[in-house]
């Protein structure tokens, strides 16, 4: 279709900036109370290339130490190569990283955690990775921030009659069955709501949307490319349409007039007296 694909991690540093305007400031406002004096201990599962890191030690006031997983050791060696810099007040901010797949950590893995936070992650899971994931969250007993989970909802301005088919097409492939099982795609989220909810936290939720224009063109192009690639992976039938249809779109993003809003959500887990898994 005429569009490269970065690779992952080039993809990640791309999306950074659209990530850190969307997530929700509010819910880092909520955060902070529920974080103990002195030293905080943030556990970051899932943390690719350090973006969630960075955002958010600086809006956090005490001194932090940051355990950075990932189960892909070049994103890990990225994430550690980069500074995070010091917090609100001009604390230190410590980094240590673990190659771990986040959905397998080991029973008390974070002891210790003042903070859980993950971004961008849980599309990727199946049912049963994400109650895995949710039990281990819960686990820790402290706050978990989950930032930009994807809901399946995006808008082009202008519209195009084959914006819905691409988005429908685009969201089966994101719930598509693979070795590890069905992926939950776009139901995560609410998924991971209610696991939380059962387990007895108080759930919290803020919109997270990319608003993406003239000045996200290189973005654009590349979510653009991804979007549309996937959607005809999963549906072969399209290919014929959609290579007119990129050509369009393409070029309304080069002439500065295509925006795109890629609806997420944020969600913020706290603990609460009548949780029903220990230690919460």
């Amino acid at each position: 279709m005429g569009v490269s694909v970065l690779p992952f991690h080039g993809w990640l540093t791309l999306r950074e900036p659209a990530d850190a305007s969307a997530r929700s400031e509010e819910l880092v406002e909520f955060v902070r109370p529920a974080l103990p004096p002195g030293r905080v201990v943030v556990h970051d599962l899932g943390c690719g290339t350090g973006s969630m890191a960075r955002w958010l030690a600086p809006r956090l006031a005490a001194p932090q130490h940051w355990v950075l997983y990932d189960r892909d050791d070049t994103l890990l060696r990225l994430a550690d190569a980069r500074p995070l810099g010091r917090s609100s007040e001009g604390g230190p901010v410590t980094v240590e990283t673990r190659r771990r797949e986040v959905t397998r950590l080991r029973p008390g893995e974070l002891s210790g955690a003042d903070l859980v936070t993950a971004s961008a992650l849980l599309d990727m899971f199946t049912a049963a990775e994400l109650d895995r994931f949710v039990a281990t969250c819960v686990g820790a007993g402290c706050p978990t921030l989950v930032a930009l989970s994807v809901t399946g909802r995006v808008e082009l301005t202008p519209a195009d009659p084959f914006d819905a088919r691409v988005g429908d097409a685009f969201n089966a492939h994101q719930q598509r069955t693979t070795d590890r099982g069905r992926l939950l795609g776009p139901t995560a989220f609410g998924a991971a709501v209610a696991a939380f909810t059962k387990a007895g936290a108080d759930v919290t939720t803020r919109p997270a949307p990319w608003r993406l224009g003239p000045s996200e063109a290189a973005l654009v192009a590349e979510w653009f490319a991804g979007w549309v690639g996937a959607a005809v992976e999963q549906r072969p039938e399209l290919a014929a349409q959609a290579n007119p249809y990129v050509e369009r779109r393409l070029a309304q993003a080069a002439a500065g007039r295509l925006s795109v809003t890629v609806h997420h959500e944020d969600l913020l887990a706290r603990p609460t007296s009548h949780a029903t898994s220990s230690p919460w």
